[in-house]
C-alpha cells in the first residue's frame, strides 16, 4: 500500500477550441473522436485506473459534454463558461480541497506513470504547484521551465527558451493556493505568484509518452501507441 495517495483529479475541458474547427462547431473539442472513443474518455480512463475522484470543468457546449463525461462516470463537472483557465481554483468547491490533485488538460495524449509522480509530489514537500516536464516536440508550442538543480521553478515562460516545457499537466493543492496568493484567473499569473513564493517544483518524472492534439492535422496524426 502506498504511503500517501492522491485522491483527485481534475481535467480542463472548457475551452472553445477554435483551432479544431470546423469540428468543434458541432461538438467540443473534448468530444473529438480518438480512437473508437473521445479524447476526454480516454484521459478519464487513464486517470481512472489510480485516482478515484474526477471531476471535469465545461464551458464551450457544456450541457453537451457533461452528459457526455457523467456517462462514464466523473465524480462531478464544474461551469467555467467564459472564465480563464485557473478560475475554478478560487471560485469552485475545490478552493476548500487541502489535498493535492492531479490537474490535465483534455487535449493531453499521454502515457504517465501516476503513481511515480505522486511519490515525486510528496518526496518535493507537498508544494502548492508541481508542474511535469516534457522535452521540447517540434510543431508543439509550449511553455518553458526554469529551474535549479533542487527541482524549485524559477520562470515559466514562452519566449525564453530552456531544454523542458510544461506538459499541461500538474499537482495543485487548491487550499494551499488561495491561502498564498491574490485569486486570478489565469494560470501565469497564479504561477508568477508561487514562483516569488517558493511554491512551484519541477517533478522528475516525464510522461513516458506525450501529445497534444490541438488542431484537426494534429488529431489525426497521432503517433501509433499514445
Amino acid at each position: 500500500m502506498r504511503d500517501h495517495v492522491i485522491h483527485y483529479a481534475l481535467i480542463m475541458a472548457a475551452g472553445r477550441g477554435s483551432r479544431m474547427m470546423p469540428l468543434t462547431s458541432r461538438i467540443p473539442k473534448a468530444m473529438a473522436p480518438y480512437g473508437e472513443s473521445t479524447l476526454i474518455v480516454k484521459g478519464i480512463e487513464k486517470i481512472k485506473r489510480y485516482v478515484p475522484y474526477v471531476y471535469v470543468t465545461v464551458g464551450y457546449k457544456g450541457a453537451l459534454l457533461a452528459e457526455h463525461v457523467v456517462s462514464h462516470g466523473v465524480t462531478g463537472l464544474f461551469d467555467t463558461s467564459g472564465q480563464d483557465n485557473a478560475w475554478w481554483i478560487f471560485n469552485t468547491l475545490m478552493s476548500k480541497l487541502d489535498e493535492p490533485v492531479f490537474v490535465l488538460t483534455c487535449d493531453n495524449v499521454i502515457e504517465l506513470d501516476f503513481e511515480s509522480l505522486e511519490a515525486d509530489y510528496f518526496q518535493l514537500g507537498s508544494p502548492a504547484c508541481m508542474v511535469i516536464p516534457v522535452r521540447p516536440v517540434i510543431g508543439l508550442e509550449g511553455d518553458f521551465i526554469h529551474k535549479d538543480d533542487e527541482s524549485l521553478v524559477r520562470l515559466i515562460d514562452r519566449n525564453i527558451s530552456s531544454n523542458i516545457y510544461c506538459s499541461g499537466i500538474q499537482v495543485l493543492n487548491p487550499k494551499k493556493i488561495t491561502d498564498l496568493i491574490v485569486p486570478s484567473d489565469n494560470f501565469y499569473d497564479v504561477w508568477n505568484q508561487l514562483i516569488e513564493l517558493k511554491q512551484v517544483y519541477c517533478s522528475s518524472i516525464h510522461p513516458s509518452s506525450w501529445f497534444v492534439a490541438d488542431t484537426i492535422d494534429q488529431l489525426e496524426n497521432i503517433p501509433p501507441g499514445y
